[in-house]
C-alpha cells in the first residue's frame, strides 16, 4: 500500500470544509490585574502581597455592596510593565492598557483606597486640537466681524 507524501502547506492554510471563526466565552471576571513583580520585590513586598491585597479588598467590597455583578479579579504577576517608580508598584488593567496608561499604586495604602485606584474608570484622553491644512475654519457671525485695522 502506497501512502501520499505530505504535501507542504502554507502558515495559513486550513483544511477544506473548515472556516475560519473565532469564538468567545462568558467569565464571571470583573477584571484582569496585571502587577509588575519587579516593583513589587524592589519594594519588599512578599511575592503575592499586592494579590492578596487585591483580592481582600475586592471581598469586602462585595460584602459591603460597593461591588455587584461580576466581581471577580485574576490578578497576573509579569515582568517589567514600563515605569520603574521609586515608592510605587506599576499595575494595569484592560481598561488602563487600552488608554495606554499605568497606574501606579502606593504599596502603604489602604485595602480599599489601592482597589479603587486599580478599579476606578479611566476617562479618555483628550484629544489635542489640530492646527493643520485641512481643520476646518469656525464660521464667524456677522455681528462679531474682525475689527478694521
Amino acid at each position: 500500500m502506497m501512502t501520499r507524501p505530505p504535501v507542504a502547506r502554507e502558515p495559513g492554510d486550513r483544511p477544506a470544509g473548515r472556516p475560519a471563526r473565532t469564538k468567545s466565552a462568558k467569565t464571571k471576571l470583573a477584571e484582569v490585574v496585571v502587577v509588575c513583580s519587579k516593583c513589587a520585590k524592589r519594594q519588599g513586598l512578599r511575592p503575592r502581597a499586592v494579590r492578596a491585597l487585591l483580592k481582600g479588598a475586592a471581598k469586602q467590597a462585595v460584602k459591603d455592596g460597593a461591588l455587584t455583578g461580576r466581581t471577580k479579579l485574576c490578578i497576573v504577576e509579569s515582568g517589567c510593565l514600563g515605569p520603574c517608580p521609586k515608592r510605587a508598584v506599576a499595575v494595569a488593567t484592560g481598561a488602563s492598557l487600552a488608554e495606554g496608561r499605568i497606574v501606579l499604586l502606593n504599596p502603604d495604602a489602604a485595602s480599599q483606597d489601592a482597589l479603587a485606584a486599580v478599579l476606578r474608570p479611566v476617562l479618555p484622553r483628550r484629544r489635542a486640537p489640530e492646527f493643520g491644512p485641512n481643520t476646518p475654519l469656525a464660521a464667524v457671525p456677522p455681528a462679531e466681524s474682525p475689527p478694521d485695522a
